[in-house]
């Protein structure tokens, strides 16, 4: 090691030393309680195949079954093993399962319990040291096994791998340098995990991603791990990589099946909902945010009553839409319907919305919107969240037109104005935290069609 490594490095370096020193204590106890013998012979070829599964073109989702990690402790309380695969079924193209019991609290029977209720194949994660532990996570219905080269030398891995092979499992091969990407080509490893974590000192730097993916041989399959919280980062990846591998983010949010849509789809909203069936129709394409209109002006208006009754449609987060209400008008309707944020459509200035934020409770987003002609608006402080909206003549919002999308220098926003499933892929390859859509999935005014949501939801997905 360098003599400028500091102190913190080495204590990193001497804690995955002890890992895997503790892992060769857990082999040899574990190969005492269940030996190799007492089931290699029983065991029968992986029946789903990781390798397929992460090919093609459209990116590719690994995602993670992990209760703890010695970076963040503790990340999910209620560990629900059937709640997260059930979630991750409908969205995954493989999934990870955390076996090491010390330092991420898993375990080997998470394996065939997460099998059993999903089609994907099943990653074993842990660190794997010795060949006997590839037979135990076959034995425990694993179709993958993760390979690390900041653990293994040449030799080790190619043991490992073999045994993987034989057994019809694939091995994702994790790198985190250069060095370790210079083995992996060596190796001739199929499938290269970027770790944008050093493991040395618990850094992340996404550009790791960017550095060492275009080092690699084409035909390899490149996936990102670790550091992944937005659809934003993975859309600037997904330019470097076929896939990612996603854990501590989803884990820590209580509502994953939002979670997961956030970081795979944006955070997007389908808005001007007026019946519940609207509200279901939009939750079940894909959106994140459901969005109520309060503004007079609006010809899908709701009171207090039908927005409660459109609310019983869905589990999206609601937004409250309003043009120029009072404050005390605001902050009572938030507070009936607890809504997750107001959007502010009208004339609303720092001083209203400095006044809206103490008397808001703090669970609540407030969401400017700005009416884009020529130039970009500036945009007002103490807002949660920006959204940019098409400005025709007076009118801002539910015009059904879009405003020149090369004007937005700052990513960090909604995007809203004339998207429809013809317009709303290339909207997304902006890189914005989420579309806000509306006349352009309705089959007739105020009405959302189940069509055409299902086919601009696709659209987004398909990158």
């Amino acid at each position: 090691m360098s003599e400028h490594i500091t102190q913190q490095n080495r204590d990193m370096a001497q804690v995955l030393a002890k890992i895997v020193d503790d892992k060769a204590i857990w082999v040899a106890e574990r190969k005492q309680a269940q030996p190799l013998e007492t089931f290699r012979d029983a065991l029968e070829p992986s029946d789903r195949n990781f390798y397929e599964a992460l090919s093609g073109d459209k990116t590719k989702f690994i995602l993670e079954c992990k209760k703890a990690s010695p970076s963040k402790g503790l990340i999910r309380d209620d560990f629900d093993l059937d709640y997260i695969a059930s979630i991750y079924a409908n969205h995954a193209d493989a999934i990870s399962v955390l076996t090491d019991e010390k330092y991420f609290q898993g375990n080997f029977d998470f394996l065939p319990q997460v099998k059993k209720l999903t089609t994907q194949p099943v990653l074993c994660k842990d660190f794997m040291i010795d060949t006997y532990q590839v037979y135990l996570a076959r034995h425990y219905q694993a179709n993958a096994i993760l390979l690390m080269l900041s653990v293994l030398n040449n030799e080790e891995y190619k043991e490992l791998a073999e045994v993987a092979h034989s057994l019809g499992m694939g091995v994702l091969t994790e790198v985190s340098n250069d060095e370790e990407l210079e083995r992996a080509i060596e190796l001739k490893a199929k499938v290269v995990g970027i770790n944008n974590r050093n493991l040395r000192d618990l850094t992340i730097d996404l550009n790791r991603t960017k550095e060492l993916a275009p080092k690699l041989p084409e035909g390899t399959t490149v996936i990102s791990e670790s550091g992944i919280y937005n659809h934003q980062q993975v859309r600037d990846l997904s330019k470097f990589a076929n896939g990612f591998l996603i854990g501590s983010s989803l884990m820590a949010e209580q509502n994953l099946e939002l979670a997961v849509r956030k970081v795979l789809i944006g955070e997007n909203k389908v808005c001007g909902l007026t019946h519940a069936d609207d509200a279901a129709k939009a939750y079940q394409a894909g959106a994140v945010f459901g969005g109520l209109i309060f503004a007079d002006k609006s010809q899908r208006k709701v009171d207090e009553e039908a927005a409660r009754l459109t609310m019983a449609g869905a589990p999206l987060k609601y937004v409250g839409v309003f043009q120029n209400h009072s404050v005390e008008e605001v902050t009572n309707l938030a507070n009936a319907l607890e809504l997750s944020a107001v959007q502010l459509h009208g004339d609303e200035d720092q001083a209203f919305v400095d006044d809206l934020k103490q008397n808001l409770d703090d669970s609540v987003e407030v969401w400017k919107a700005y009416g884009v002609m020529e130039d970009m608006p500036s945009f007002i402080n103490n807002v949660d969240r920006h959204l940019l909206d098409s400005k025709v003549g007076n009118q801002s919002g539910g015009t059904g037109v879009a405003f020149d999308w090369t004007k937005i220098n700052d990513k960090n926003v909604m995007l809203a104005g004339g998207l429809n499933p013809d317009n709303v892929a290339e909207a997304a390859e902006l890189g914005v935290k989420g579309l806000d859509l509306n006349s352009g999935v309705e089959s007739e005014l105020g009405k959302k069609s189940k069509q055409k949501l299902e086919q601009a939801f696709k659209a987004i997905r398909n990158y």
